[in-house]
């Protein structure tokens, strides 16, 4: 059942990810191709500019909550397998086969919820790196 929910957790943080990510470029592109001469002034240059660096805020703000999110699923997912392996603890006797493989299988599942915890938390860093990298040549080209 728990691979069950890494699966489904995996799956909604990567479209999540690539949803962010699509919404940020698209809309980057949207600004470009509705406005063809926002770079002819001195001044829209400032605004586009401005508006990298709100993108770059949102997305940053965006990053950081959905790492918070990660955090408080990882807790879950822990909570979850230490309160399953305490029923089982009650419901069997003491130093049981079952109670053993429910204590490994809990700290089993605390350690691949740290791990997918960790290696998600990496591909936001590397997510928000490739998108500022993206605002950052965007607003050189009209520099």
């Amino acid at each position: 059942m728990q691979t069950k929910i890494f699966s489904a957790l995996k799956r909604w943080l990567s479209t999540s990810i690539l949803g962010l990510l699509t919404i940020a470029l698209v809309w980057q592109g949207m600004l470009i191709l509705d406005n063809p001469a926002i770079a002819d002034t001195n001044a829209d240059t400032m605004m586009l500019a401005d508006l990298g660096d709100r993108a770059e805020s949102k997305v940053d703000r965006d990053i950081e909550r959905t790492k918070d999110f990660v955090d408080d699923t990882k807790q879950k997912v822990k909570q979850t397998a230490n309160k399953n392996a305490g029923k089982v603890d009650r419901a069997v006797d003491e130093d049981s086969v079952i109670d053993n493989k429910a204590e490994r299988d809990a700290d089993r599942i605390e350690n691949k919820a740290n791990k997918d915890a960790s290696r998600t938390k990496d591909a936001l860093d590397k997510t928000d790196n490739i998108i500022e990298s993206t605002i950052d040549n965007i607003k050189d080209v009209f520099n």
